[in-house]
C-alpha cells in the first residue's frame, strides 16, 4: 500500500531567492507499507517544473501499491513524484533486510560532511546581518538576483570575511552580467555560481572564459540531461527531487562524474527526512549543500543530526 499525506514546517524565517518568498516548507510525505514494514520518503513539488502538491500526489496515488523500484523507473517520469516513493522504497528495502541503504546500495557507509548554509537573498544590509550571524560556519551559499550583486556579496564578505562562499543566481544573470560580475565575484573569493542563466539561454556559456565556475542546476535533471551540459557547465548540481529519486541520483552522480563534471549535492527546503537520502550523494562531491533542516523553525523527529554545519549520517529510525 502506498499513503501520501501533504504537511507543512514552519521555516526559522522568510526565505526568499529571486523567484519569490517562502515562511513555510510545503512537502508531500510517502508511507510504503508491505508485510508489516513501512518505508517513508518525502518529496517538494516545485511550480518550475510544472508541479504542485495536487497533481504529484495524484501521480503517486495512481501508482500501484506493490510497484518495484525497478519498475518506478519507468512508471513515473523524473520528478518530485517518482522521488518520494523511490526513497520510501530504498528505506523498506532496508527495514526487510534488516541492513543499512548504503549497504543495498553497494556503497560506503556516509561519513560526516561539511554543509553549506544558504544566505536569503536580500539587501546588502540584510545579507550583512545573515553572513554575520552565521560568520563561524565555514561555506556559505548566497542567493543572488542578478542587479546590486556584487554589493550584496561585498556586503556577504564583511559579515564572514572567513567563510568559503559559492552563490546561487537562480536563472537570474544574462551573459553580460556573467562577464561584468563573474571577475568582482572570484576577487571577492566566490568559488562557483548555480545557473545563472536561463534554461535554454546557457549555450552562451559554451563561448565564453567561465572565470568563475559555472554548476548546471535547473538544467540538470538526470542522466539524459548530461550531453546538453557539456562544453558549457563545469559542475552538476544533483537532487533527488530533480532526479526522481536516489536510484537515479546515484547513478548520475557517477555519470556526470565520469563525464569529467564536478558534482554538487542539493536540496529544496525539505526536512530532514527528504535530506536523508542525499547523505549517500556526498562521496566526491566538491559541494555538499543539505541545510533545509537547519533553515527551518520545526522538524521531523528524530531529526537528521547536525554538529555546527556538518551533517551526520541518518540515524535508522529517521530513515534507511
Amino acid at each position: 500500500m502506498i499513503r501520501v499525506a501533504a504537511e507543512r514546517f514552519a521555516l526559522a524565517e522568510v526565505f526568499t531567492i529571486s523567484r519569490g518568498s517562502k515562511t513555510h516548507a510545503d512537502v508531500l510525505t510517502v508511507t510504503v507499507e508491505r508485510d508489516g514494514f513501512a518505508g517513508r520518503g518525502e518529496c517538494v513539488p516545485y511550480a518550475r517544473y510544472g508541479e504542485s502538491m495536487e497533481s504529484v500526489a495524484a501521480a503517486i496515488e495512481a501508482l500501484p501499491g506493490d510497484i518495484s523500484r525497478v519498475d518506478l523507473q519507468e512508471a513515473l517520469p523524473a520528478g518530485a513524484a517518482r522521488n518520494a516513493v523511490d526513497c520510501a522504497l530504498w528505506d523498506l528495502e532496508a527495514k526487510v533486510a534488516g541492513k543499512r541503504a548504503w549497504d543495498l546500495a553497494g556503497i560506503a557507509a556516509p561519513k560526516r560532511v561539511t554543509s553549506a548554509f544558504t544566505l536569503s537573498l536580500g539587501t546588502p544590509d540584510a545579507m550583512e546581518a545573515q553572513a554575520r550571524r552565521e560568520a563561524a560556519r565555514p561555506l556559505l551559499k548566497t542567493k543572488l538576483g542578478g542587479e546590486g550583486d556584487v554589493p550584496r556579496i561585498e556586503a556577504v564578505r564583511r559579515g564572514a570575511p572567513k567563510a568559503r562562499i559559492i552563490v546561487d543566481a537562480n536563472e537570474g544573470w544574462t551573459a553580460e552580467m556573467y562577464r561584468e560580475l563573474a571577475p568582482v565575484l572570484v576577487e571577492l573569493g566566490v568559488e562557483m555560481v548555480e545557473q545563472p542563466f536561463a534554461v535554454g539561454a546557457d549555450e552562451a556559456l559554451a563561448d565564453m572564459e567561465r572565470v568563475l565556475p559555472v554548476c548546471a542546476d535547473e538544467s540538470c535533471h538526470d542522466r539524459a540531461s548530461l550531453p546538453g551540459l557539456a562544453g558549457k557547465y563545469d559542475m552538476i548540481n544533483v537532487k533527488l527531487d530533480k532526479a526522481g529519486g536516489l536510484t537515479e541520483a546515484l547513478a548520475l552522480r557517477d555519470a556526470g562524474l565520469h563525464a569529467g563534471f564536478s558534482v554538487m549535492v542539493g536540496c529544496m527546503v525539505g526536512t530532514s527526512l527528504a535530506m536523508a537520502p542525499a547523505v549517500l550523494l556526498a562521496e566526491g562531491a566538491a559541494f555538499v549543500d543539505l541545510d533545509g533542516p537547519l533553515l527551518l523553525a520545526e522538524d521531523r523527529v528524530p531529526p537528521l543530526g547536525f554538529e555546527g554545519s556538518d551533517v551526520l549520517p541518518p540515524a535508522r529510525s529517521l530513515w534507511g
